[in-house]
């Protein structure tokens, strides 16, 4: 079968062999698969995401002496079930899954080789414990959008934000207007959302956020202060012992690009008692102030995948019709668009999602 191979930083297509499920898991005809700017990332940068994973795991996450299959955010039709399974989804039926392979050795799709491929390719296997049936009222690029709604849900879910809180979204690129849709489905606004890309400032108005700046034109962090502002003792944030009671909503923010510098700007500028969330993967080493975080009290957390039960209620939402997210999709590929895609990507801020879709 055909494939996306990537190695020293360059993709290619090439022929690789027909993967095989093994006891507990199906094959299946991969019909879509987002681009996610974690592939951009280790594409770029896959010395220092092994370096990363290692550091924090004490295992490196791709095998870099070999070719990787990217692809984890995907849609596959069952086309054969492999030994020891109970083949309660039908043959034919459209899937969503984790991306994970439930083996001795636990292999996480997308960051392994071609003998594990990821959705970057014609054909892959999965654990069948894990298969989650698509209904026929959803479209195939729109259940394709799970994975990362499940990344921005688990990030939301991180913010532990109550209904009195004022979020601002940095970044409005894939996770980031993830993120927004993920505040609007849980009614949690007004909804500030920044971007340089004027198409992205535009989808984001789409996909729900109430106030769009420019950070060019105008600072973020301004915005979330009047956005936030309150006259009503019962909705305004707790006092900080140094600074007293601010006229404010709690506030948190979203930090969705990955750039160094960047959280630390937003210390400088979110209010005190902010929550800010990290979702942005930033490969390099960065530096903040503390002492702006002890005074004004500050709490900063980091986000990363989540849970088997946060990705099947995100899907569950997605099923229902909770999100409104179509506006994430901006572009279709075959295999052989791959490379240029990546290309668009990381050069071009007009796209969104860029789905693969390898029978083209």
């Amino acid at each position: 079968m055909r494939a996306v191979l990537m190695q020293d930083s360059k993709l290619r297509v090439a022929d690789v062999p027909e993967p095989v499920p093994g006891s507990g898991e199906v094959l299946v005809d991969v019909l879509a698969c987002g681009i996610c700017g974690t592939d951009l990332h280790c594409a770029a940068h896959a010395p220092e995401f092994n370096a990363a994973t290692r550091g924090a795991a004490g295992i490196e996450l791709m095998d870099l002496g070999r070719p990787v299959v990217f692809g984890h955010e995907f849609v596959g039709r069952v086309a054969a079930y492999g030994p020891d399974t109970q083949q309660r989804i039908p043959v034919g039926a459209r899937v969503v899954s984790m991306p994970i392979l439930l083996r001795e050795q636990q292999v996480m799709l997308g960051f392994a080789g071609p003998d594990a491929p990821g959705a970057y390719s014609e054909r892959m296997v999965l654990s069948e414990p894990l298969l989650i049936e698509v209904p026929d009222h959803v479209a195939t690029d729109v259940a394709a959008l799970t994975e990362p709604l499940a990344v921005a849900y688990r990030t939301v879910v991180r913010a532990e934000a109550d209904a009195h809180a004022v979020p601002l979204v940095v970044g409005c690129g894939p996770i980031g207007l993830a993120v927004i849709a993920v505040l609007r489905m849980k009614g949690i606004g007004p909804i500030v959302a920044a971007d340089f890309s004027a198409e992205r400032r535009e989808l984001a108005r789409r996909l729900g956020a109430d106030v769009v700046v420019d950070p060019k034109q105008s600072s973020p962090y301004e915005a979330l202060y009047a956005a936030a502002a309150t006259s009503d003792p019962a909705t305004m944030a707790p006092p900080n012992a140094v600074l007293g009671q601010l006229p404010i909503r709690p506030t948190v923010a979203f930090e969705c690009v990955g750039v160094p510098g960047l959280i630390q700007q937003m210390i400088a500028g979110v209010p005190p008692g902010s929550r800010i969330v990290v979702a942005g993967i930033n490969m390099g080493s960065d530096t903040i102030e503390p002492g702006q975080c002890i005074l004004k009290e500050l709490d900063i957390r980091f986000s990363l995948y989540y849970s088997p039960e946060q990705f099947a209620q995100t899907f569950t939402h997605l099923a229902a019709g909770d999100f409104d997210v179509a506006p994430l999709l901006t572009g279709t590929v075959g295999l052989d668009g791959v490379a240029d895609a990546f290309d668009r990507l990381s050069t071009n801020p007009h796209d969104a999602k860029i789905i693969v879709d390898p029978t083209r």
